[in-house]
């Protein structure tokens, strides 16, 4: 089959020239490996982790509600109790509401108190994304996260002796959480586990979960009216300078990652096309159009863009895997799955063609010039 002079460009236009064909495919790999790995940093938020925790605890309860007069950490009465809970009832917006009382406790072999976290209810949902083992189902179970584990030499499985109130109580680990307060030094449980030592165990604050939909602003501030001054309620916000801050940078290092590496297509191009000046001309000779010119040019680098974004998919999902536990170690912390499986399809097709949308805008400006360049000129170059 006799191909025509685009057809005949493109091949030709593909075949040559294999070191700068190497070197535009390494420069296109690295620019579009960086954008993987900047897209999973961004997406899961992760830096700094306390931030992300937040995040976390933010979107599944955006609000809490407790005393006002004896602030955050104050206990709630009886009668305190059926006003927040009867408010929450009537509400419209409250998906579900879970009581939490917090306590310093002694762990035997631990020289540290250990903040010990205590709810009232399901709490299955509250935001801990489980790292192994499984959220606590009785009496005398805990979930940790993982500082815990480092400081006590423990194992999910393993069990271990706290002291509230004078009294001793054996608790079972059986859940490794995802949790930055204290260092992770923490435990979760169940209301019954923390009041057999502590008969009158009262909540600090209630957690809100809100159903779908429903402007947690606009919720707080119809429920505090509700309450009236006696208590607070706030908003687990979900914001962070830090993070929006990290987020703005690995965004501005990635553009700035792709222009370098535009540029450096374009600096390849060129020099590509200048060398092949009289062969361009041979090509307009026999008719090639400026479009067609324009094709030539694009195609030899378009095809190698495709290569270096597919190729850079895996390569940038494998370092973001690896350098997430190394960030998450450093701090002492375990990750959770869902904090590395954070890529959708969508975005990781868009990538695999960020590095043919890479070459393809360097390589417009000299493929732009090999069109107009004329005829008689070409042919004269040698």
């Amino acid at each position: 089959m006799r191909r025509g002079p685009v057809g005949r460009a493109a091949a030709g236009g593909l075949s040559r020239r294999r070191v700068q064909t190497i070197v535009i495919g390494l420069v296109l790999l690295v620019s579009t490996g960086a954008s993987v790995l900047a897209l999973g940093l961004v997406v899961d938020s992760s830096s700094p982790f306390d931030h992300a925790f937040a995040a976390q605890h933010g979107a599944h309860e955006p609000v809490q509600v407790g005393l006002a007069s004896a602030g955050p950490a104050g206990d709630i009465g009886a009668g305190g109790q059926r006003a927040i809970e009867q408010a929450l009832r009537a509400q419209r917006g409250t998906l579900r509401y879970v009581a939490e009382a917090q306590q310093q406790v002694d762990v035997v072999g631990l020289a540290q108190q250990v903040s010990v976290t205590a709810f009232r209810g399901d709490a299955a949902w509250t935001g801990y994304d489980m790292i192994s083992g499984h959220w606590y189902t009785g009496p005398g179970q805990v979930d940790v996260p993982t500082g815990f584990l480092t400081a006590t030499g423990k194992a999910v499985g393993d069990t271990v002796t706290i002291i509230s109130g004078g009294r001793q109580i054996t608790v079972r680990i059986v859940g490794e959480v995802f949790a930055t307060r204290n260092k992770g030094v923490a435990m979760f449980t169940g209301w019954p586990t923390l009041a057999s030592a502590d008969r009158g165990l009262m909540p600090d604050q209630y957690d809100i979960g809100l159903r779908p939909g429903t402007s947690a602003p606009a919720y707080a501030q119809a429920l505090d009216s509700k309450l009236g001054s006696s208590y607070f309620v706030s908003l687990n916000s979900r914001s962070s300078d830090v993070v929006n801050l990290m987020i703005g940078l690995i965004g501005t290092l990635t553009l700035l990652l792709a222009i370098v590496a535009g540029l450096g297509v374009l600096n390849t191009v060129v020099l590509h096309t200048r060398e092949r000046v009289h062969d361009l001309g041979i090509f307009k000779a026999v008719g090639m159009t400026p479009r067609q010119t324009i094709a030539m040019v694009v195609c030899w680098v378009a095809g190698t863009g495709l290569v270096a974004g597919v190729s850079a998919v895996p390569a940038g999902i494998t370092l973001h895997r690896y350098v997430l536990p190394v960030m998450a170690s450093s701090a002492d912390l375990g990750l959770p799955a869902s904090f590395l499986n954070v890529y959708s399809g969508w975005e990781l097709g868009a990538l695999a063609l960020a590095g043919v949308a890479i070459a393809a805008a360097g390589a417009l400006m000299p493929a732009g010039w090999a069109a107009g360049i004329r005829t008689a000129s070409a042919l004269h170059t040698e």
